[in-house]
């Protein structure tokens, strides 16, 4: 009986053993379950914090050099060995001696300042000499009066005169006063008020804003068959570069549109972003261009011979990427960027069947089939997608001579505007706006064209058309 007993305890305390065996199993399985999930969640928590940690500036995202908030070089070019200042054969600029001086002052000794003598003019000798240069003191303007007189004939008819070409009022502002206001205004960005003392001051001409107003208007109707052959022109280019940024006109957000290329600028303001813009603008698109953007819808869907995407905003955003996430794809994807805008700078244009340029398109080709974890990766990875979709506007710039790897003229382009309105505030019209981007728009083309801001605005300032 006991040895029944015996038998029977053991089978109970099996029986526990293996339910409390399988418990312990059980409970471990779920711990290592936890575990994974608590390692999975610190692994998440630390890339988050790796994000945060990285911030946003002007060297790795489109953020503008303004808004850094600590001031240092961002930009992506490497340092070289190079000394700072001006380098061997760099031409510098020196204030000269004029050879027709306008005024000449002789300074001519009287007497010896040893013994007190008489000295005679007749043996002075020239020792040195020595030039002031200045402007003259603030000028008065200058009044021109036209007397239209008439003559009765002999056979009865009373005939007068007439007033020459843009003489149609009153009185009113000649054509140096309105280049001068449209220089200051346009192409030095000087606000009204401003720009009301500086006439008075030097000129003694007392201007109200209203009439600086009427005198812009008066130059941008002027101006407006220069604009529209500029946007014809650009029209039919081989390459343009775009962007667009945000203007404040009356205290609501508008658009300043830019389309440039080396040789013309056209600047528009509109109430959109979006693509409808460039439709109404350009309805035929650029049949003949390669397009510059930095990844915008409303470019990138604007029909056109080809699109190039801007590898200076790339770049930035590979440096952020790197930075944060850390992935050896963008690492090796911003060298071959990098190893193709140098191949840009030997030689302007290479054949598609370059080995040179086989070798860089096989070696993108490889990385963008290369997909990446979602979940160690997510930006990275939303990065790579954007370069499939994309993969033919990537390096479009090494197949033609005049198109660039980036859009940096464009953003100068554009740029112009934001330096407008930090100088002098927002725009109080759409007609401002317009009247600033037309002007601006001639300006920035005669630059590029090497002609005098000046000069052309004299010849607007001359011209008899104004459609008002």
């Amino acid at each position: 009986m006991n040895f029944l007993k015996d038998i029977k305890t053991k089978v109970s305390n099996y029986l526990n053993l293996s339910k409390k065996n399988a418990e312990l199993k059980s409970l471990l399985s779920l711990q290592s379950k936890e575990l994974l999930e608590l390692k999975a969640y610190i692994k998440k928590l630390e890339t988050q914090l790796n994000i945060l940690s990285v911030k946003k500036d002007s060297h790795n995202s489109s953020m503008s050099p303004s808004s850094d908030i600590v001031k240092k070089n961002q930009s992506l070019r490497i340092k070289s060995n190079k000394k700072p200042g001006g380098q061997n054969g760099h031409k510098g600029e020196t204030l000269k001696l004029s050879k027709t001086p306008d005024e000449v002052i002789e300074l001519i000794p009287n007497y010896c300042n040893h013994c007190g003598l008489p000295l005679d003019n007749e043996k002075k000798k020239l020792k040195s000499k020595r030039q002031v240069v200045d402007i003259p003191p603030p000028v008065l303007p200058i009044y021109t009066e036209y007397r239209n007189y008439k003559i009765k004939c002999t056979c009865g008819h009373c005939q007068d005169s007439s007033y020459p070409q843009g003489v149609d009022n009153y009185i009113q502002y000649g054509p140096n006063i309105q280049s001068a206001i449209t220089y200051q205004s346009v192409y030095q960005y000087i606000p009204y008020k401003r720009l009301q003392d500086f006439l008075k001051q030097w000129y003694s001409l007392n201007l109200s804003q209203g009439t600086i107003t009427n005198i812009l208007n008066k130059m941008a109707n002027k101006a407006l068959p220069l604009y529209n052959a500029i946007k014809g022109s650009l029209e039919q280019a081989t390459s343009v570069g775009s962007d667009e940024t945000g203007a404040s006109v009356n205290g609501k957000k508008q658009w300043m549109w830019v389309w440039q290329n080396s040789l013309m600028t056209f600047i528009s303001l509109a109430n959109s972003r979006g693509q409808k813009v460039i439709t109404k603008l350009f309805p035929n698109g650029f049949v003949n261009a390669i397009i510059g953007t930095d990844r915008w819808a409303a470019q990138l869907n604007t029909q056109a011979k080809g699109h190039q995407l801007c590898m200076a905003h790339l770049l930035r955003d590979l440096v952020y990427l790197i930075e944060t996430e850390k992935s050896s794809f963008a690492k090796q994807i911003k060298e071959l960027f990098s190893h193709a805008i140098k191949l840009k700078k030997q030689k302007l244009k290479y054949s598609k069947d370059d080995p040179i340029v086989l070798q860089v398109e096989s070696k993108l080709e490889a990385l963008l089939k290369k997909e990446l974890s979602t979940e160690d990766y997510k930006k990275t990875e939303t990065f790579r997608k954007s370069m499939v979709k994309h993969r033919n506007s990537i390096f479009t710039f090494l197949y033609y001579e005049n198109v660039e790897p980036d859009n940096n003229a464009s953003e100068r382009a554009i740029r112009n505007i934001k330096v407008k309105q930090k100088i002098s505030g927002q725009f109080k019209t759409d007609k401002g706006g317009d009247n600033f981007a037309i002007l601006r728009t001639v300006i920035d083309t005669a630059i590029k064209n090497k002609v005098d801001v000046k000069e052309i605005l004299n010849l607007i300032a001359r011209s008899n058309h104004c459609p008002v």
